[in-house]
């Protein structure tokens, strides 16, 4: 089957009336519609297209990279949230096929790949965000297991969730990237604290405590003090800028249609300018799926990536831009607004699209590694 064929079969799924009416409901509610895992997972993962890069025995069609980023891709411009299943197949699901044992994989990624499950991350705290050398929670060793105490924060999905990839020490050194281990966490346990984080997004952040919650040894994903080293590989491979790139796709399209709508492509400059984002865009979109291309290869180039990762974020602002003077004051109306243009599209943009170049590595972080491992300046 072509990537181009599986596609198609992607967007059918889509487009059925269950999801579109999903869709429109999400839309309608905003906020307040935010949920778990939306019935659109449970659709693809039916017909083994929600992680089609997986082996069929954990639910996949044993496909390449990708078919992983056209449903990543496709859920985008569908407008199906895609949180859940970044996280889910994209981030855990990828580490469990990487560092997990037999019975880590065969427990959880088929649930995952059908989308009956989900998964989530809990890397950052609060005195520990892109340097998680600084990370504080701490795994003690106690009887035939790992008792873990230590507080995570602006985690996703967390008060859906049924299991985290949780990042904590286990011991300490000279070295700080030494010493850290990955587990997988029930976030349902006794001893799991999950509250809501106020924000501007539509779906929340959470703030997780963990209160001395006791894992046996078949809870660590990978070696013991092993963590820094999987984390650096599995995150480096996350970094094909294709969702981010789909989100300044699906945004510029709502613009340009918005302007062509209004007359207001006959504005010579206006017209110039949407041409000229059109590009860029374009660009970046080429540049995300040669990272792709590279992971199908088995030859990932982590400079190439963090500058994919850097280019397709960076796009945001001046697309935003473009937006408001687009849309004018309308478009600042929310989805809670009868009159709102384009069911509030760009005002949800407004209050999370910035946070793009912030997430899977910031600008800066991915600029440094372009000046260091790219360049050898520093």
């Amino acid at each position: 089957m072509s990537v181009a064929e599986f596609r198609r079969r992607v967007r059918e799924v889509l487009e059925t009336a269950e999801v579109r009416a999903e869709v429109a409901e999400i839309a309608a509610y905003g906020p307040e519609r935010e949920s778990g895992n939306p019935r659109a997972y449970g659709a693809l993962g039916e017909h083994g297209l929600l992680a089609p890069a997986w082996p069929v025995e954990y639910g996949g069609l044993g496909l390449g990279a990708a078919e992983a980023a056209v449903v990543t891709e496709e859920l985008v411009y569908a407008g199906v949230p895609d949180d859940a299943h970044v996280l889910s197949v994209d981030i855990v699901g990828a580490f469990l096929l990487a560092a997990g044992t037999e019975r880590q994989k065969a427990e959880h990624l088929p649930p995952l790949a059908r989308g009956e499950r989900i998964a989530t991350v809990l890397f950052t705290e609060p005195g520990c965000g892109s340097d998680l050398t600084a990370l504080s929670t701490r795994a003690e060793r106690e009887g035939e297991g790992w008792r873990l105490r230590g507080t995570k924060i602006y985690t996703q999905k967390s008060q859906f969730g049924d299991v985290a990839l949780c990042a904590a020490r286990t011991s300490t050194g000279p070295v700080a990237m030494h010493g850290i281990t990955l587990f997988l966490l029930p976030l349902r346990s006794a001893g799991m604290h999950v509250e809501p984080l106020p924000g501007l997004a539509n779906d929340r952040f959470s703030t997780v405590a963990i209160d001395g919650v006791l894992l046996g040894l078949e809870s660590v994903v990978g070696a013991v003090d092993d963590g820094w080293r999987l984390m650096t590989d599995m995150l480096q491979l996350e970094r094909t800028g294709i969702d981010f790139h789909a989100k300044a796709r699906r945004l510029l399209d709502t613009v340009v249609a918005r302007a062509a709508a209004t007359g207001e492509l006959d504005d010579a400059e206006l017209a110039g300018r949407l041409a000229e984002l059109d590009g860029a865009v374009r660009a970046g979109g080429t540049l995300a799926w040669e990272m792709v291309a590279n992971l199908d290869r088995g030859t990932p180039d982590p400079v190439a990536s963090a500058m994919t990762k850097w280019f397709v974020t960076e796009q945001f602002r001046p697309v935003l831009a473009a937006g408001a003077d687009v849309f004018g004051l309308d478009g600042a109306l929310s989805v809670h607004d009868e009159e709102a243009p384009a069911l509030g599209q760009l005002d949800a943009a407004y209050r999370v699209g910035p946070a793009h170049r912030l997430a899977s590595g910031t600008s800066e972080v991915m600029l440094s590694v372009v000046a260091t491992a790219g360049w050898g300046l520093l």
